[in-house]
């Protein structure tokens, strides 16, 4: 378990912290109370919380209507049952709905927030703490964790310097309304951290401030599924040829063996193969390259904390 530095007991927050919450929910009949419970114990609260049962086929849809009959700012959303998961896409579609849903329009901040995860009451204060602090930070959020032996211990999948997972992710509303909010795509939550950083925003995740994911990543599409979906991810976000070719050749001894590697050079080079459409953006998939260049030449990027 790693040890981090301890912020400070008190906060001396900026005006202008009022946020709403989004959350995306399919059968999470076992882990939404917990989120529900962390959100409600929170040292700020947020205006509004949309949370979207997305067809759902356990009680999740009850749960969230029991809460809402409580709190007058917890507001469901249901959807019906489209038959599968929409890997990478569905969640977005969920989040879309809960977005054109928002009655409150006088926020400062918006979250994504997956619906199985718990985190203590001054989850938020802490995130708050570090946008208040810096005035370019556009995207942050917690780091997730998972629960070994009753201690949280990092997943280790958190990515880049830059990257903040989404199951967590808040947004500056500047730089949401800069970055024109969340594409409907698999690869959203980095396309949207490339694009900040293209226009001059900060985004990372703050390592001190922890969250318990209570469903394993990936877990519901199984390892193969869930790395080719990330390949098709970094196609949709536009990643250089090359930096594909080296990032699955670094990937093909990860555990199970040849399993993530051969997942992301089938998503990817599958959809190069296929001339699928991406990101709609050739200034962003310019700015993207240019920083895997630099990454593989050694130079300053986003990739290693700098550009």
């Amino acid at each position: 378990m790693v040890v981090f530095d301890r912020l400070p007991l008190r906060f001396d927050l900026k005006p202008g912290m009022k946020y709403v919450i989004i959350t995306p929910a399919r059968d999470e009949e076992s882990n939404i109370t917990r989120t529900i419970q962390s959100v409600l114990a929170q040292t700020i609260c947020p205006l509004e919380w949309v949370i979207v049962n997305d067809g759902s086929g356990d009680r999740t849809g009850e749960i969230l209507d029991r809460y809402a009959r409580q709190f007058c700012w917890i507001r469901p959303v249901h959807r019906p049952d489209r038959g599968a998961r929409k890997s990478g896409v569905g969640v977005m579609e969920a989040f879309q709905d809960g977005y054109r849903f928002l009655r409150a329009v006088d926020w400062d901040f918006i979250v994504k927030l997956d619906g199985d995860l718990s985190f203590d009451p001054d989850y938020f204060e802490k995130c708050f703490y570090h946008f208040s602090r810096e005035d370019r930070l556009g995207i942050g959020g917690g780091m997730i964790c998972r629960m070994v032996d009753g201690r949280p211990v990092d997943e280790g999948t958190g990515g880049p310097p830059f990257h903040v997972r989404g199951a967590t992710k808040i947004y500056r509303r500047a730089c949401w309304d800069a970055i024109g909010g969340i594409v409907p795509m698999t690869g959203w939550d980095t396309i949207d951290e490339m694009k900040a950083n293209m226009l001059g925003w900060h985004t990372y995740t703050f390592r001190e401030v922890l969250l318990v994911q209570h469903r394993l990543t990936g877990a519901a599409d199984g390892s193969w599924r869930s790395s080719v979906k990330c390949g098709r991810a970094d196609y949709n976000t536009g990643y250089h040829p090359l930096f594909m070719l080296l990032k699955c050749a670094k990937r093909i001894f990860h555990v199970p063996p040849f399993i993530d590697g051969a997942g992301l050079l089938w998503g990817y080079f599958g959809n190069c193969l296929k001339r699928l459409p991406r990101v709609e953006d050739r200034d962003l998939i310019t700015y993207v390259r240019r920083q895997q260049i630099r990454r593989l030449l050694c130079k300053p990027s986003l990739y290693s904390g700098g550009q």
